[in-house]
């Protein structure tokens, strides 16, 4: 996957979500002052993917902590899910970037979330 212009979205100041990132895009975000990388995806959803293992362990060579929560596209946000974006909002280093496959699961969750992450 070739490091196409990353078009984010801020759904709150300490949080952006967009689609499918790959491991060039992180110099980008990490110059861009964000923390951690959060991804809300699968490994092998998509032909080409980046897998998450890939990009977490470049994120943290460039020191950004990096988290995955698998979130089924054709199943949708389930409450376990939610439960460990919870998790991991109280945990990851702010601001956060999250990514899936459009961005719409990663803003989905934060909505979800919103008012009891507060």
């Amino acid at each position: 996957m070739s490091a196409e212009p990353i078009e984010a979205r801020r759904v709150a100041d300490d949080y952006v979500v967009t689609g499918q990132i790959c491991v060039e895009h992180l110099p980008m975000i990490v110059q861009a002052g964000f923390k951690s990388v959060l991804c809300t995806r699968p490994d092998g959803e998509d032909p080409g993917q980046t897998d998450f293992e890939t990009i977490a362990a470049e994120a943290e060579k460039l020191g950004l902590k990096a988290c995955k929560i698998d979130v089924l596209g054709h199943i949708g946000i389930t409450p376990d899910n939610l439960t460990q974006f919870i998790d991991a909002w109280e945990d990851l280093p702010r601001p956060i970037f999250a990514y899936c496959r459009s961005g719409q699961r990663a803003a989905t969750l934060h909505a979800m979330a919103e008012s009891q992450i507060g």
